[in-house]
């Protein structure tokens, strides 16, 4: 065995790579990044070694939709602490990177998001390797379909608009709109920048979620609601997004938003690979408080649904691993594609090869759970944290 830089050893009795699972494993760690898996009775009875007697160790999941965390609301506060705060208040729900999202909002808050991400990433705190990039979720929307965003926040895209949106081209940006509410040739100008569109709080017809998808569009923020559903004569954004054989496909998984039918219909069509896990969690995950404000209205938690005065869904209240148990011990797919759904397919969609599995070169970026699918234990970079159940 070439131990070469190899500074210590992580010893599972069962270990999912992303791939497939593994008995009695070592993770031979240089630092924060993963040199080689090996069976634990080939490793020198002199390398340092951390071992771990139960549980499965899985990749760290990605979570690319998370409007907010341990009592933080990030279109609230688009600040250099929310982002730590949420990230960090995630971890206890398996997920050791996240994509901070805005919803529809005035240009200075998701300014304000956008240069916080930045100063997060320039710095050096732990929990800044957590912080992936920016989810901007509107305000380029159909009136019609918007959900908890509020209405006078949404707009039609501008040339301003357009050219601050391409000037992120240095983050990780996933911008969801509306199809129709796009002028022909901006969708393109985005992509070509570098953001990924995806479609989403939209009425469009099939033919326009067609167009563009030529422009560049390239997945579905949070598949079924609040999009035009598939019907007979006109197939919808929903229908557009079931028949694609390309397209990403994201999904909340928390018994409220989606009927367990419809996610495994989802999952038939799409197969494996492109269909993904998001929590749309909102500030109370994470946190004792069962209720926050968001624009200025109160969002109040009631038997695990989050819903505004009018009684609509607003964001969710769980955490990735919960929809990664209730997608196998509900929907009832296989526990490996779930823990992919959850990590590999989402770093995938991101194009970061570091991340959703744990094989030579990845950083080791870990999450331990117990026999109930419950969250033991992260690890960001090599550094474990315990956890206590999740609130």
């Amino acid at each position: 065995m070439n131990t070469f830089s190899t500074d210590r050893a992580i010893c599972v009795s069962r270990l999912f790579d992303g791939e497939r699972w593994h008995e009695d494993s070592a993770l031979l760690l240089a630092g924060e990044r993963i040199v080689n898996r090996v069976p634990i009775a080939s490793l020198p009875p002199e390398l340092p070694r951390e071992t771990v007697p139960d549980g499965m160790l899985v990749p760290g999941f990605v979570d690319l939709q998370v409007n907010g965390g341990g009592g933080v609301q990030f279109n609230n506060a688009p600040t250099v602490d929310s982002l730590l705060q949420i990230a960090t208040s995630h971890r206890r729900y398996g997920t050791t990177a996240v994509l901070p999202t805005l919803i529809s909002d005035a240009p200075d808050v998701l300014r304000a998001g956008a240069d916080a991400v930045r100063t997060v990433q320039a710095g050096d705190n732990p929990a800044a390797a957590s912080v992936l990039g920016l989810h901007i979720e509107g305000p380029f929307f159909a009136a019609t379909r918007r959900g908890t965003h509020r209405g006078d926040q949404l707009r039609r895209c501008t040339q301003a608009d357009i050219d601050w949106l391409c000037s992120l081209s240095d983050l990780r940006c996933l911008l969801t709109v509306a199809p129709e509410i796009m002028a022909p040739g901006q969708i393109r100008t985005l992509c070509e920048a570098g953001i990924i569109v995806f479609a989403g709080h939209s009425d469009a017809g099939y033919e326009v979620v067609q167009a563009a998808r030529r422009e560049g569009l390239s997945g579905f923020t949070h598949l079924f609601n609040a999009m035009s559903p598939l019907l007979a004569r006109e197939p919808g954004v929903t229908g557009a997004a079931l028949e694609s054989l390309t397209d990403w496909l994201g999904i909340i998984a928390d018994g409220h938003h989606v009927h367990p039918a419809s996610i495994r219909l989802a999952q038939r069509c799409a197969g494996p690979g492109r269909l993904f896990l998001v929590s749309d969690a909102m500030a109370t995950v994470g946190s004792e408080q069962r209720w926050f404000t968001l624009y200025g209205e109160r969002i109040e938690e009631h038997e695990g649904r989050l819903v505004n005065a009018e009684g609509a869904l607003a964001g969710s209240a769980i955490g990735l691993v919960d929809a990664v148990r209730y997608c196998h011990q509900v929907v009832g797919l296989t526990l490996d594609e779930c823990l992919r759904m959850a990590s590999c397919y989402p770093a995938q969609l991101l194009g970061d090869a570091s991340r959703g599995h744990l094989t030579a070169g990845a950083r080791a970026d870990m999450t331990l759970l117990d026999d109930t699918l419950a969250v033991s234990a992260t690890w960001l970079g090599g550094v474990r944290q315990d956890h206590a159940p999740s609130p």
